[in-house]
């Protein structure tokens, strides 16, 4: 704290050591609560009052009290390190406790494979901790929207960011309706879909629609589809296909029920190879709160060591 108003480095310290004094009314006293020496002290309340410009406390051989102008300054001053302990407390309960907020953005694939399944041991282990989860098929700063972390596909991660897989491979599926089949030849290869009524995907953050990929024989491809309709959401893209609208392209796993009821067929089988899952990311192992460590230990707990990456 300096005599234009404002504070210094080390103000908040020797501030302290006045209102301790003031409050004990001896110098002996105060220097064995704050754990230094009377010198020290002395030494610290002299350098805070040279740097306000005003004496705070009048001292005389048996006493020592506050000035007028110490009286006033503590007034603001005990309310507010009373505030500042009381803060460092639930800080450190926080720590010690795991009280706190996760926040995490993922698609509600991601969801659905990585969170949900552990939610009940998560919250039964820390009942204080709060998970909270916001759907989202973009690609958001993670660091810029206060989110503690992310779940996405490896391949869309940034290169910046921890990451650790949390779940198990994946398959691409290209499904559609017996109706449809009905009415149009199956493809054979993924170059036949330009033939095809085919159902697109567009994420949020993008401004072209997903290319979709396939691999045969170690060669990857990549086809762009047309088609009369575009999504931003699979569920939907199921439900089209299974009415008979076209083709579309979705995670194997969220095709199951459909194709085990036989709504939907598969497509292409041998053209769709298997490929690393989700992963969690965020941007430092420094920046990583208790709550989000807690997480990552039991997701840890389901997965093999060997699927970490950085």
């Amino acid at each position: 704290m300096q005599s234009n108003g404002k504070i210094a480095r080390g103000s908040l310290n020797d501030l302290s050591a006045f209102a301790t004094v003031a409050r004990t009314r001896s110098f002996t006293r105060a220097a064995a609560e704050l754990g230094v020496s009377n010198s020290m002290l002395s030494y610290t309340i002299k350098r805070l009052e040279q740097r306000l410009g005003i004496v705070l406390l009048g001292r005389t051989s048996r006493s020592v009290a506050p000035t007028e102008a110490g009286e006033k300054l503590l007034l603001t001053l005990e309310p507010a390190l009373q505030a500042i302990n009381a803060t460092l407390s639930e800080l450190g309960q926080a720590r010690d406790q795991l009280v706190g907020t996760v926040r995490i953005t993922a698609t509600r694939q991601a969801y659905e494979a990585v969170i949900r399944p552990v939610l009940d041991t998560f919250c039964e282990t820390y009942p204080d901790a709060i998970v909270e989860v916001v759907i989202d098929y973009g690609f958001r700063d993670i660091v810029a929207d206060r989110f503690d972390a992310g779940i996405r596909l490896g391949e869309k991660l940034q290169k910046d960011m921890v990451a650790l897989r949390v779940g198990p491979a994946l398959r691409m599926a290209v499904v559609t309706s017996p109706a449809y089949l009905a009415r149009h030849p199956a493809p054979r290869t993924p170059q036949d879909l330009a033939m095809h009524r085919c159902i697109n995907y567009r994420m949020v953050s993008a401004e072209t629609l997903y290319a979709w990929e396939f691999e045969r024989d170690g060669q990857p491809l990549k086809v762009a589809v047309s088609g009369p309709l575009t999504f931003n959401e699979p569920d939907l893209m199921l439900h089209a296909a299974a009415d008979g609208l076209g083709v579309a392209y979705v995670l194997e796993h969220e095709a199951a029920d459909w194709l085990a009821s036989g709504r939907l067929v598969s497509l292409l089988d041998d053209w769709t190879a298997p490929f690393p899952g989700f992963y969690l990311y965020y941007p430092s192992r420094k920046q990583i709160s208790p709550v989000l460590a807690a997480l990552l230990t039991l997701l840890r707990t389901r997965q093999p060591s060997r699927s970490e990456a950085e």
